[in-house]
């Protein structure tokens, strides 16, 4: 896949991100808002880069203007997805890190994700969620044109996901 915005570039992660990865997922805000608990080592990183982020569906978000990895952004085919969802559907998730909230990077990252995962792989219906405590991933979703379903959803197998209940936003493609 080759995707790229304004100011970012989104491209396969690679061993030698293990720290920037671990720079930005080592922060206790970042993983919490994503589900995920917090990174304890550069190595733990690495581990992460090799057996979770190493698909063809995960992309580290790259800072152009710095080649660094800020983030992360892909799809989970309806198989991997934590909602029940078709075949030519597809979740999206994205973190961030944080020194780069609130600058328009998410919304930026995501409108490019939606318009090649609508034009490019060809699905129909595109899903996300977010916890209710992490109304600013929603707020992203929404200027996105994702429509809150009014569904929650608790996901036991995310960090702190018997505590937190997630709001599911769905994007159907409009011909």
């Amino acid at each position: 896949m080759q995707l790229e915005t304004k100011r970012l570039l989104f491209r396969p992660w690679k061993d030698e991100d293990a720290e920037a990865l671990f720079k930005y997922a080592s922060d206790p805000a970042v993983g919490s808002a994503a589900g995920w608990p917090p990174h304890e080592s550069v190595e733990e990183s690495l581990r992460v880069i090799r057996e979770i982020f190493s698909n063809d569906h995960t992309w580290a978000l790259v800072l152009k203007k710095t080649g660094e990895p800020i983030g992360c952004m892909g799809f989970y085919p309806y198989f991997e997805s934590n909602i029940h969802i078709a075949e030519n559907e597809a979740e999206i998730g994205y973190w961030i890190g944080k020194p780069y909230w609130n600058k328009g990077l998410c919304t930026e990252a995501l409108r490019a994700m939606v318009d090649w995962c609508f034009n490019t792989a060809g699905f129909q219906t595109l899903w996300s969620d977010f916890f209710v405590d992490n109304p600013a991933s929603g707020r992203v979703m929404q200027k996105c044109g994702f429509r809150d379903t009014g569904e929650i959803n608790w996901l036991s197998h995310l960090y702190h996901g018997d505590d937190r209940p997630v709001k599911i936003m769905r994007l159907d493609y409009a011909l």
